[in-house]
């Protein structure tokens, strides 16, 4: 199951009663919950509503994708390096987040960072400015669908990153201010973007003082 977008606040409560019910018929439903609510200038969904999607759906979620912006709003803090990502992500409780808009370490990126309980994952590629709406959502939805084609979360974030990166770049090439996904379908199924990996340190694998 995946979420994104809520018009208003008692959407998400409706949804997480669903949620809960199906959990109690099968355990080992997977829940994607990406909290659409805001990006560098703020919350552009009411508060309200932003809260609900914290509060109701981000516990209940298996894996979170928030950016970078929405994380630092739902964890009451800043965040300024992908330590702070990565220990906001710990806090907010989802057992996998997906991170957009990281801290690059490539001159000129940008970056997906990934965390889990085995994994801490950066996938980085050149930022193209002015990209149009929807990428945030498409990361999602690819890599939920990279998962429930039974990859391993490593290479489901490699190759949605790519996906999305691909399509962006043929986007703006275009001089489109839309994603053109029918267009551009093959970048869904067999991306050649380069995405850059790194294997971050997990911080609940760091040594103990």
């Amino acid at each position: 199951m995946l979420t994104g977008y809520f018009g208003n606040a008692g959407q998400p409560k409706a949804v997480a009663r669903l949620i809960r019910a199906l959990k109690e018929k099968n355990p080992d439903l997977l829940y994607v919950c990406d909290p659409v609510m805001g990006d560098l200038g703020g919350l552009y969904v009411p508060q309200a509503t932003a809260e609900a999607i914290r509060d109701e759906l981000i516990p209940l979620a298996t894996v979170a994708t928030p950016n970078r912006y929405e994380l630092a709003w739902m964890a009451g803090a800043p965040l300024e390096t992908n330590n702070d990502i990565m220990e906001a992500a710990i806090s907010l409780g989802p057992p996998r987040l997906l991170v957009t808009s990281a801290v690059p370490m490539i001159e000129g990126g940008t970056g997906n960072l990934y965390l889990s309980g085995k994994h801490a994952l950066l996938a980085e590629h050149r930022v193209i400015d002015n990209p149009p709406n929807g990428l945030g959502d498409l990361l999602a939805a690819l890599f939920l669908g990279r998962l429930l084609s039974g990859m391993d979360d490593e290479r489901a974030l490699q190759l949605a990153t790519a996906s999305v990166f691909e399509i962006l770049a043929r986007t703006v090439k275009r001089g489109g201010d839309e994603l053109a996904l029918e267009t551009d379908a093959s970048s869904l199924s067999t991306p050649m973007a380069m995405v850059q990996m790194r294997r971050l340190l997990h911080p609940l694998q760091r040594p103990k003082r």
